[in-house]
């Protein structure tokens, strides 16, 4: 098993014994997913000391299935109030001294937790800890998180994080960092991960990885087109939000505003994408605001000004171009979605 992680500290120690983790999940009309979810969560090799399931104003029958599981599951309900809401009420209500997330339509390995564990004596210095995991779409494994595109670094993570989002969401967080630091910020619908990164790391938490695909973490192909828009601003909201501390250094500063210029271009070109081919009102207005947006490629201008000109032909072609195509490690899968199964696996 390795382990990738910054250097310790100099007067770092293992730990005497394995921290206590209690797996949350934060679930809103799960009752088609929940069930396997749960399943993952009660067969670790190392039990959690609890899973706790926050139905979030489900009107399905998400209870009835928590239900089923019997004592050894925790069901907190609430009105609807969005996921990091879920999350929040979920870090209170547990006990352990990690708190570990879980997706209502995600699943762990049997021996995530175990590994966890692991990681966590010989590592206390860590207060983020997560795994690789298999990105799955529909019924199709696409990928692993962590690959030569995708790496994890372990110096200057105050760098990265603001470059991009290298952790894996599903992580375990210690409890009480994650309570000082106020949890997920409940305002932000998309994003609310790489925010609470963000927060955590700039107040000096450091972030470990087992690297094993212990996970896995799954995309849905329906109402993907119109989410990446509303993805990618929130992201362009998380670096505005982390522009504004006064901590920051010159070099992090620079990176962060590097990485929402390019959020924003991303932003426009998936509006636009999406106006398309919804045949939206908006479209040309999405495809004027690509054409005149500063920093956009020349190529990606022209198609832009075509779009805004003559929205029906550009439709046509922007229809074409989401075909099917060879993805990673050489499994079809159409480009639009090979790119939001990477959006989902590092929100």
């Amino acid at each position: 098993m390795k382990f990738v992680a910054p250097v310790p500290p100099t007067d770092s120690h293992h730990r005497a014994a394995a921290p206590s983790f209690s797996v949350v999940i934060a679930a809103y009309e799960a009752a088609d997913t929940i069930g396997e979810a749960l399943a993952s969560a009660v067969a670790q090799t190392l039990p959690a000391t609890e899973i706790l399931v926050v139905d979030d104003g489900s009107t399905d029958n998400t209870a009835e299935i928590v239900a089923d599981f019997g004592q050894g599951v925790k069901l907190l309900r609430q009105a609807n109030g969005g996921e990091a809401a879920a999350k929040n009420a979920g870090t209170r209500a547990a006990s352990g001294e990690f708190v570990v997330f879980l997706d209502a339509d995600d699943t762990f390995a049997e021996r995530r937790l175990e590994r966890l564990a692991e990681l966590a004596v010989a590592r206390p210095d860590l207060d983020v800890l997560t795994t690789d995991a298999w990105i799955e779409v529909g019924t199709t494994r696409v990928r692993r998180c962590y690959d030569e595109t995708w790496s994890f670094p372990t110096e200057n993570q105050r760098t990265e994080i603001v470059r991009r989002n290298f952790v894996f969401g599903l992580a375990a967080v210690s409890r009480k960092r994650l309570l000082a630091s106020g949890g997920f910020d409940e305002t932000l619908r998309f994003a609310t991960d790489w925010d609470l990164w963000c927060r955590l790391i700039f107040d000096g938490a450091r972030v470990g990885l087992v690297d094993e695909p212990l996970a896995s973490y799954r995309l849905r192909p329906a109402g993907l087109s119109a989410q990446r828009p509303l993805l990618l601003r929130g992201r362009c909201l998380v670096l505005e939000r982390a522009l504004t501390r006064d901590d920051l250094s010159a070099s992090e500063r620079s990176i962060a505003e590097a990485s929402l210029r390019r959020e924003r271009r991303n932003a426009l070109v998936a509006e636009a994408r999406w106006a398309l081919a919804a045949r939206s009102p908006d479209a040309r207005r999405s495809a004027r605001a690509l054409a005149t947006a500063a920093g956009i490629p020349i190529p990606q201008r022209l198609r832009a000004a075509l779009a805004w000109l003559a929205p029906s032909v550009a439709g046509r072609l922007l229809t074409r171009s989401h075909g099917e195509q060879p993805g990673p490690a050489g499994v079809s899968l159409p480009e639009v979605l090979r790119t939001q199964a990477d959006d989902r696996a590092h929100a």
